[in-house]
């Protein structure tokens, strides 16, 4: 078993039906899946958009674990570019055994590897209790080979949690060793 997801369940999930003030173990607050996301819509990759997906592809499956499926354009958009029906981007869903080794790798390794890290954002919740963070390189994955990369690219990492509130979603990310920013 994952090191997180033991102590998720053994130190974590009871201080926080103490915390929050919870009757029921099952209302606990707890991480139901991460969605990670590489967009490919900047107009000059327009011609070779094809070629760095597959090269962003091999990128993610590193990264996560898992084979990314190909998200495509619903509508036209001028400005990138895009037609209805082009690719645009790389998205895996990741659940389970996978989603707690995210994690972890995620808090302990990735993010202290960030140039001029302060932390992330406190306020990035959606009012439904999921939190997003944003990337701006890859390369703080240490799997990734700089070598073969063609172009530095950000990604997005969602939290999607069984809670509607943002609150307990920050304590549980906060109980979870996330190094949220200083509140100033």
């Amino acid at each position: 078993m994952n090191r997180l997801k033991q102590k998720y369940q053994q130190e974590i999930k009871p201080q926080l039906l103490k915390e929050l003030k919870l009757d029921n173990v099952m209302s606990a607050p707890k991480i139901e899946k991460i969605v990670v996301n590489i967009g490919v819509t900047d107009p000059a990759d327009a011609k070779e958009r094809r070629k760095a997906l597959e090269n962003i592809s091999k990128q993610i499956a590193i990264i996560t674990g898992q084979k990314p499926y190909l998200t495509i354009a619903r509508k036209a958009i001028s400005e990138f570019a895009l037609q209805q029906g082009d690719p645009m981007g790389l998205k895996v869903t990741l659940r389970g055994e996978r989603m707690w080794q995210f994690i972890d790798k995620l808090i302990a390794i990735v993010l202290p590897r960030v140039k001029d890290f302060r932390g992330v954002s406190r306020t990035a919740f959606d009012g439904q209790g999921n939190y997003s963070l944003g990337i701006e390189e890859q390369i703080v994955f240490p799997a990734i080979n700089y070598d073969e990369i063609e172009k530095i690219r950000g990604l997005q990492i969602v939290f999607v949690t069984n809670t509607n509130n943002d609150k307990h979603s920050f304590k549980l990310l906060e109980l979870l060793g996330m190094p949220f920013a200083k509140e100033e």
